[in-house]
């Protein structure tokens, strides 16, 4: 649905500033649904911009409300509207936004710089500069090039005035709002397009995930970030500007920052992943994890598979977002299952097999037990909420809705696409469906490896 814009007169009408939102005890923030800005990941509230507002609201000494919006052409209307009262959504300052709002004090400065593939061989020419001569690496070499960037932003501005410096045309692509810059990332890496344009801590923060990603060509200055505010909110500019200069100064600060843009992503996995794990063992847990899948009924190298692919067998695993020890508890969710980040093995695993077991009990209308195991191999990574959206949408779309396989796992892989996510039988949003589609595979594959290769055991024997 299209926002109706307000005139800047009508936005200087609504009178909600700091005081208002003490009273109504929350601050509202329109966010994009991103990894810069905002984002859930197995239930937990996460985002760059997300954990300094969460800050600065506690600051206040009042609630955060997150309201993610999927069409960015609308969050300035949106915000002048009075449905939030700040904007977050990784904005860059520009004359012409400041027209309708006003920008906080820049939080981080940032180039502009064109993302594309590297060539299929990378991992293989062993260094950088053997494969750098298949990539752009010059703004020249943008000339003639088709590069897809939303239509409203500053990456589009930057564009045209790239190809008037250059003298030469580039092909720009514009892209509505509905489709962020992180999904046109995705895209590049996945080779659907070509080449986007980003802000760099975007897209730094993005090369963790898809490590087959240049990002090394600049095309710009450094470009302020900020938040965005109504003109009429000068209160709460002024504590906000006030407050983000001593908070700029702590290391809170600096661990946010380093938390998302510095932390490299864990090793891939190894080619031969049995070559350390001699003596007929997978792993220094194979007895526990034979003991507490037979309490069970549950094949021990199942478990064993799954274990692997959340910490690589290591108990002090944790990741970026937070999620710890053996079977990747996020904090919020761990207590619950008796699991700490310095609880035992033992603990962390029979933790573990109890929630796997409750999600497998989520899914007993399904009467294929090989499909039934692979919905909650995907409920487990990605909350049973998303993969009942992924089962409505299948019957939508003519596919089985209780079979995983080619079926459910095509509308899951495709939660991160505007036409499904936005869909009104979608109830908890984008997923980044990828990562459940290959978590499910992946621990299968490896499931067949183990099964090939270590016997079903039962305990002591």
């Amino acid at each position: 649905m299209r926002v109706e814009p307000v005139s800047k007169d009508m936005a200087n009408t609504i009178k909600v500033d700091l005081k208002e939102i003490k009273e109504q005890d929350k601050l509202v923030v329109l966010a994009e649904n991103s990894t810069a800005s905002y984002f859930i990941y197995r239930g937990k509230k996460m985002g760059l911009e997300y954990e300094i507002l969460k800050e600065f609201a506690e600051h206040l000494g009042v609630q955060l409300e997150i309201k993610m919006v999927h069409n960015l052409d609308n969050i300035v209307d949106l915000l002048n509207n009075g449905e939030g009262d700040m904007i977050a959504c990784n904005y860059t300052v520009t004359k012409e936004r400041a027209r309708s709002i006003n920008f906080t004090n820049p939080y981080m400065r940032s180039s502009q710089v064109v993302v594309q593939r590297k060539p299929k061989d990378w991992r293989e020419r062993n260094r950088k500069q053997a494969w750098k001569e298949d990539v752009i690496t010059d703004p020249l070499g943008l000339i003639g090039k088709k590069v897809h960037v939303w239509k409203n932003s500053s990456y589009y501005d930057r564009l045209v005035n790239l190809q008037n410096e250059l003298g030469d045309t580039i092909y720009i692509e514009a892209v509505e709002g509905d489709v962020l810059p992180e999904q046109l990332i995705e895209q590049v890496a996945d080779g659907l397009i070509d080449y986007t344009v980003t802000d760099q801590n975007v897209a730094q923060i993005n090369s963790r995930f898809y490590p087959n990603i240049d990002i090394d060509l600049n095309i710009s200055v450094k470009q302020q970030i900020a938040f965005g505010m109504r003109k009429s909110s000068k209160v709460l500019l002024h504590e906000f500007n006030r407050w983000l200069k001593d908070f700029m100064k702590t290391s809170t600060f600096s661990y946010i920052k380093h938390k998302y843009l510095d932390i490299s992503q864990f090793s891939s996995k190894a080619q031969h992943e049995f070559s350390s794990l001699g003596g007929g063992k997978i792993s220094k847990y194979d007895k526990l994890f034979k003991e507490i899948a037979a309490d069970y009924n549950w094949d021990w190298r199942l478990l064993a598979a799954l274990v692997y692919q959340e910490s690589k067998f290591k108990t002090g695993q944790k990741s970026w977002a937070g999620a710890y020890g053996l079977m990747q508890f996020m904090p919020g969710v761990g207590p619950s299952y008796g699991v700490y980040p310095n609880s035992s093995p033992e603990t962390q695993i029979r933790g573990g097999m109890k929630k796997l077991y409750k999600n497998y009990g989520d899914w007993h209308m399904i009467t294929d037990s090989i499909q039934r195991i692979k919905f909650t191999l995907a409920t487990y990574n990605a909350g049973l909420a998303h993969i009942q959206d992924a089962q409505r949408l299948a019957t939508k779309y003519g596919k089985n809705p209780n079979v995983w396989d080619d079926n459910v796992e095509i509308i899951a892989l495709n939660l991160n696409n505007p036409k499904y996510y936005k869909d009104e039988l979608v109830r908890s949003g984008y997923l980044r469906g990828s990562e459940t589609y290959n978590y499910v595979r992946e621990i299968f594959t490896r499931f067949n490896e183990y099964e090939s290769a270590f016997e079903k055991t039962v305990p002591n024997s």
